[in-house]
């Protein structure tokens, strides 16, 4: 009889174990891990496929054809125009992409066998917002963090939250919350919120 009641209370055990185990993968610990792998993000400005916007300003060669090549700006209708293929919609493309179509474009009775390198040349800027000592826009660079876009920024006023920013990013169309750490990237076109902090 002693053995069973051991055993019940060994079972229980176990069960209890796996639904508190399970529940730490719901949606609390789902939430942390989105978290951790925003905060992680590499800015894609360092990688292909970085997706041209408003801003932008692209460097275009076509090899042996000087006169078609050069820096060319995104506008505000995402649109960029180039010598001879006129204005082309840009906004959203990878610079694989945009080679591609200039490729096609320059293929139709301009150049027999173009060959086109394309890679931004100034990306567009980000802002910051909030309790800052200097809100306003600044000039983007690569593997720029939150820490040094606040810096950029005039610093934290004494009311910023030390804990949380909220981000913009250019592609999506609400903010959202991200850690404030030295992990936490800033990307071409983010507005970034710092909110007040909670005394």
């Amino acid at each position: 009889m002693k053995q069973q009641r051991r055993f019940h209370v060994i079972t229980a055990t176990a069960v209890l174990s796996q639904l508190f185990l399970s529940a730490c993968d719901g949606p609390i610990g789902g939430r942390g891990t989105e978290l951790t792998t925003a905060a992680a993000e590499v800015a894609p400005a360092t990688t292909a496929e970085y997706r041209l916007g408003t801003g932008d300003r692209v460097r275009v060669v076509v090899y042996n054809e000087p006169s078609l090549s050069g820096e060319f700006q995104v506008d505000d209708s995402g649109a960029m125009a180039v010598p001879l293929v006129g204005s082309i919609k840009v906004a959203g493309l990878t610079m694989r992409d945009l080679e591609k179509q200039l490729t096609t474009k320059l293929k139709v009775g301009f150049v027999r066998d173009p060959k086109v390198s394309a890679e931004v040349a100034n990306y567009r800027p980000f802002y910051v917002i909030g309790e800052v000592e200097k809100p306003g826009e600044y000039p983007y660079r690569n593997g720029l963090s939150i820490f040094a876009a606040s810096a950029i920024a005039g610093g934290f006023t004494y009311r910023a939250s030390r804990s949380k920013v909220f981000i913009k990013r250019a592609s999506e169309q609400f903010e959202r919350e991200l850690p404030l750490g030295p992990s936490t990237q800033v990307l071409p076109g983010d507005v970034i919120r710092v909110p007040e902090r909670y005394f």
